[in-house]
C-alpha cells in the first residue's frame, strides 16, 4: 500500500529518505510556516495574548540556521551545544563550565529545585511570581515560603531569608507583574543572605528593560558562588516553541545543577537558531521597539478606559480591572482573545501579552465589549 508523507512519523521520513532528502522535502513546510509568524492568529483564528511570546517569531538569521541543520537531524548535537555553550562564555565574560544549557529556562528552574531545595531546605518565592519552580520545589519534598510584593510591585526582598533556606527565586522583572526589583534592593539582598543558600535570579524578561533602576546581576556571579541567572531564548529572540535557556554560575554550583540534567535535552534546531539569534542584534532592537511602541498604544488605552496599569519593563503587562477577572477572562475567550490566567494573588489584575498591534486592536475592542 502506498504511504503518503503526511502519515509517516518524522522519524519514519527521514529513515525512508535519508537526512537528505528529508530536508529538501521539509524545506518547502518550513518556508510556508516563515510567512506565519507575523500573523498567528489568521491560522488558529485566535488572538493569543496569555504566554508572553513574541509575536515577531525568531530571527530571519535563526530560520536560515535551521534551515540548514535539517541535514544535522541524525546527530545527537554534541557540537552544537559546545558552540552555543563556547558563544554565550564569550558573550557573558566568563568560562565554559559556567554555563549549562537547558530546554527553556523551565528546566533550569527544576534542576536548581532538584539540586538545592528537599526536605529541610525550603524554597523561598514572591507572591506572585511565575509558578513553575513551587510545583517542583514541593515534588522535590520542600516547604515552599511565599512572601507578598510590596505595595508597589517590588520583592519583599527584606523578608525573603528565612533562616535555613535551600533556594530563594527571583524573577527580575517579575511575571506576572511586569515591574522590577530596583538594584540597590537586589544588591544589598545579595550581599546579606546566607552563604549557605542559593539565589536563582530568573532574567527571562531582561531584554526588554529600560529602567535605570535596573541592573543584571548576572556579572556578580564571579564574587558570588551561591548565585545562578536563568536566561532563556523564549522571549526577545522569539524561540518559545523551540525551547533554550541557560544557566550562568561557578562551576562548582553548574555542577550540582549537572547531576540533575538530562543529556542532550536541547535539540539541534534550537541549538543553531540560538546561536544565530545571537548574532542577529537588528532582529532583537525591532523586537524590543514594536514592543514599545505597541505597549504605549494598549496603555493608554486601557488607562484612557479609567483602568489603573502596573509599569511595565517587559513584552507584558497586568492591569487592575477593579473586577474580578475570572469571568473576563473566559468573555474574552468566547470573543477569540486569549489573556494571561487568573492569580490568585491578585484577583483583579488581568495579566496580557503584547502582541503585534492589530492583535492589541482586538484585544481592546473585545475588553470594550466584556467590561
Amino acid at each position: 500500500m502506498a504511504t503518503t508523507t503526511s502519515s509517516l512519523s518524522r522519524r519514519g521520513f527521514v529513515q525512508i529518505l535519508g537526512a537528505g532528502a528529508a530536508a529538501a522535502a521539509l524545506r518547502p513546510q518550513l518556508s510556508a510556516a516563515l510567512r506565519l509568524t507575523e500573523a498567528p492568529a489568521a491560522a488558529s483564528g485566535v488572538v493569543r495574548l496569555s504566554s508572553n511570546e513574541n509575536p515577531y517569531g525568531p530571527s530571519p538569521a535563526a530560520f536560515d540556521a535551521m534551515r540548514k541543520a535539517f541535514d544535522l537531524a541524525w546527530r545527537y548535537p554534541d557540537e552544537a551545544g559546545d558552540a552555543l555553550v563556547a558563544d554565550l562564555a564569550k558573550l557573558h565574560g566568563v568560562a565554559e563550565d559556567q554555563i549549562l544549557l537547558g530546554a527553556g529556562s523551565g528546566q533550569i528552574l527544576k534542576l536548581a529545585a532538584a539540586a538545592f531545595t528537599g526536605a529541610g531546605k525550603p524554597l523561598v518565592m514572591a507572591e506572585p511570581t511565575f509558578e513553575a519552580i513551587g510545583r517542583y520545589a514541593q515534588v522535590a519534598g520542600a516547604e515552599v515560603v511565599r512572601v507578598p510584593l510590596t505595595t508597589n510591585h517590588h520583592h519583599d526582598l527584606a523578608r525573603m531569608m528565612p533562616a535555613g533556606a535551600g533556594l530563594v527565586y527571583v524573577c527580575n522583572p517579575n511575571n506576572p507583574t511586569a515591574s522590577l526589583t530596583p538594584k540597590a534592593d537586589v544588591r544589598a539582598f545579595l550581599d546579606r543572605v546566607p552563604a549557605s543558600t542559593r539565589v536563582l535570579v530568573d532574567e527571562a524578561y531582561f531584554h526588554y528593560v529600560e529602567s535605570g533602576d535596573y541592573e543584571s546581576v548576572l556579572p556578580q556571579i564571579k564574587d558570588r558562588p551561591n548565585l545562578v541567572v536563568a536566561r532563556t531564548f523564549s522571549k526577545v529572540y522569539g524561540m518559545a516553541g523551540l525551547r533554550c535557556g541557560y544557566a550562568v554560575a561557578q562551576a562548582a554550583t553548574i555542577e550540582r545543577l549537572i547531576e540533575q540534567t538530562v543529556w542532550d535535552s536541547v535539540n539541534i534546531m534550537a541549538l543553531v537558531a540560538a546561536r544565530a539569534s545571537l548574532g542577529d542584534a537588528g532582529h532583537v532592537e525591532r523586537s524590543r521597539r514594536l514592543n514599545r511602541e505597541t505597549r504605549a498604544y494598549v496603555v493608554s488605552g486601557l488607562e484612557a478606559t479609567g483602568y489603573r496599569v502596573i509599569p511595565s519593563e517587559t513584552n507584558f503587562l497586568m492591569a487592575d480591572l477593579r473586577r474580578d477577572v475570572g469571568p473576563v477572562i473566559e468573555s474574552l475567550q468566547e470573543r477569540g482573545v486569549e489573556v494571561g490566567r487568573r492569580f490568585p494573588a491578585m484577583p483583579n489584575h488581568l495579566r496580557v501579552t503584547i502582541g503585534t498591534r492589530p492583535q492589541m486592536e482586538a484585544f481592546l475592542a473585545a475588553l470594550k465589549r466584556v467590561v
